[in-house]
């Protein structure tokens, strides 16, 4: 008898191994392995001279950047269309008004999980404003550096590529001289085999400081266009070294900075990318199984 309860406890426990899994496989998972549920959604969102972007899992809503503070209202009605009761997380990448000007609407109106941005201090009134906000309503916020990874849930994760944690303690001493479009929050949304670059407002200094100091790949299948198309952005080595297929860009009709430039878009064609623009094509939604992707217009054809 006790032979076979030890034969039966052992054929148990050779089952349990087969089918439950191993547990501690779990650390050596990395981004480009773990596992897809469903489908990603992107919705690079119709702000005018802004950016916000919506990324949507199977478990999370996420906004990277809220539009300007003249914008509230249309971010607002995008949300609703795309039928967002709250936000798992919000991405601030840099604290200029045209970033972060819908942050007080969203703390107001949606309940939300948690903040990210660079982790360095600002005078601006808007950035004041939202952190006391946060702090009346008690939301965390966490600052973000190269080499952190934000679970976006559904197996897709946002991976910080910049700014350094050296340039964050730089920029968090008194009278320390800030340059924020440099000191942009830029990472790699990866889910499965698709990838999408999130630049921010980063121009050529932050884009050589990624390149020079990336931990890992910076390729990617589509790119977030730097500073809504400036030439001051979209270098010639970043661009070889992302690689897309395509470029989303964010800017308002008929800008006052004539964005994208000439320049931008000149470097764009040549890479025979797919190019959209907000200010042509409306809202962008780009959708994705871990493997193939799709970019959809509101309104228009690729640029």
């Amino acid at each position: 008898m006790k032979h076979r309860m030890a034969f039966l406890v052992s054929l148990l426990l050779l089952l349990s191994a087969l089918f439950g899994g191993c547990a501690g496989g779990a650390s050596h998972e990395t981004s480009t392995t773990a596992p897809v549920q469903q489908a990603l959604t992107v919705k690079m969102l119709d702000v005018g001279q802004g950016d916000a972007i919506l990324i949507q899992t199977a478990e999370q809503n996420v906004l990277i950047d809220t539009g300007d503070l003249d914008e509230r209202d249309k971010l607002r009605a995008e949300l609703d269309k795309a039928g967002v009761k709250k936000l798992d997380a919000v991405i601030l990448t840099h604290p200029h008004a045209d970033h972060i000007g819908g942050m007080e609407m969203l703390i107001d109106k949606y309940p939300i999980g948690m903040v990210y941005d660079n982790g360095m201090p600002s005078t601006s009134r808007v950035y004041i404003g939202y952190m006391k906000q946060l702090k009346a309503k008690g939301i965390a916020r966490k600052g973000l550096c190269t080499g952190d990874r934000v679970d976006l849930g559904g197996g897709a994760v946002f991976e910080v590529l910049a700014p350094s944690a050296a340039l964050v303690q730089q920029g968090s001493v008194k009278g320390y001289k800030h340059d924020p479009n440099n000191e942009s929050v830029v990472g790699r949304l990866v889910f499965g085999d698709f990838s999408m670059m999130f630049t921010g407002d980063a121009e050529k200094k932050e884009e050589q400081d990624i390149l020079a100091g990336a931990q890992g790949a910076v390729q990617s299948t589509v790119l977030k266009a730097g500073h809504h198309g400036s030439k001051t952005s979209s270098s010639a080595d970043f661009l070889r070294a992302v690689h897309p297929a395509a470029a989303l860009i964010s800017c308002g009709v008929n800008n006052d900075y004539g964005h994208p430039h000439k320049e931008t878009m000149k470097k764009y064609h040549a890479m025979n990318l797919d190019i959209y623009v907000t200010a042509e094509n409306g809202t962008i939604t780009l959708t994705s199984d871990g493997k193939d992707y799709h970019i959809t217009p509101e309104r228009g054809e690729k640029q």
